[in-house]
């Protein structure tokens, strides 16, 4: 079944993503796509098409670790859906999404991280160290958003290359989270149909660090992170020195971006390079790929 688990996950978000995005916006889910000139309404909280195609087409060979690893992900869900209905504090997603990652801890994955060749037992630390970093992705690949096709393209990617070096529940979950990923960025890619939401990312970040938490990947994980945990570090900088002021990135009239007015790791790209949204998001998808083919090429090296 985990040939046709992705394929099965593809089909279901290309068909119900696009019925979503009608039932949403006739409910007035919907958000400012902010990064087009005339400011289109866009149908929000797209990821639950994904909550719905990745259960469903692993439903058929599902095993004890899958069936954990889905409900913590369906959790992420749920506080993705309170975040995009009621716009939770930072703060209050970050606890919620530990509290929903304590079942993490029990998954019973072996205690060590595969280093490039060399193993570091973290005994009893280990389950803390689980939580926190499936609570690290799925925050991570929230922050990382906000341009058409960026979070869920990136996932994908993510996914595709931690399918190529991992096995068992851990290779069925990436790849069929890559097929949902992908039927869902047909209507999210430029220019979008439908935002994934916080629905989206959050679940989608947290089942990358699943299955680098069940496929022994926790450093090919953390490589494929780097651009998300580069944003939030120049983010924090930023706002612990001062140098953060209000405002967003502006289009200009021939559609080319400009820089918000605080540090970012997409605002670094636009200060370096004239971009338009697809041109950005082309240039983090091409960052992303280069650093699954680095994870590639460590993974048959050691």
């Amino acid at each position: 079944m985990i040939e046709v688990a992705p394929f099965i996950g593809l089909t279901i978000t290309l068909i119900l993503t696009p019925y979503l995005a009608g039932r949403l916006k006739r409910a007035g889910v919907t958000g400012r796509d902010i990064h087009k000139l005339d400011r289109p309404e866009v149908a929000e909280m797209g990821g639950l098409a994904l909550l719905v195609a990745v259960p469903l087409a692993l439903a058929p060979s599902l095993g004890p670790e899958t069936a954990r690893a889905l409900l913590i992900f369906l959790l992420f869900g749920v506080v993705g859906i309170v975040d995009d209905l009621t716009n939770l504090r930072q703060l209050h997603k970050v606890v919620l999404s530990l509290l929903v990652s304590v079942p993490v801890a029990f998954l019973g994955t072996a205690p060590e991280i595969d280093i490039l060749g060399y193993t570091l037992n973290l005994g009893i630390l280990y389950p803390v160290f689980a939580v926190l970093f499936v609570t690290g992705s799925a925050n991570l690949v929230n922050l990382l958003a906000g341009f058409n096709g960026l979070e869920i393209g990136t996932s994908a990617i993510a996914l595709g290359f931690l399918a190529l070096v991992t096995e068992g529940p851990a290779r069925a979950l990436a790849l069929t989270g890559l097929g949902a990923a992908l039927g869902f960025l047909w209507w999210n890619r430029y220019p979008a149909r439908i935002f994934p939401g916080d629905t989206g990312t959050l679940s989608m970040g947290a089942l990358i660090g699943l299955v680098g938490i069940l496929g022994k990947a926790e450093l090919y994980t953390a490589i494929l992170l780097v651009p998300h945990f580069l944003d939030f570090v120049i983010k924090a900088v930023g706002v612990r020195f001062g140098v953060r002021k209000h405002g967003r990135t502006e289009v200009l009239p021939d559609g080319t971006l400009k820089a918000p007015p605080y540090p970012s790791f997409l605002g670094t790209i636009m200060r370096t390079v004239k971009v338009n949204e697809p041109k950005l998001v082309a240039i983090v998808w091409g960052i992303e790929f280069i650093l699954g083919l680095l994870v590639l090429a460590l993974h048959l090296s050691f």
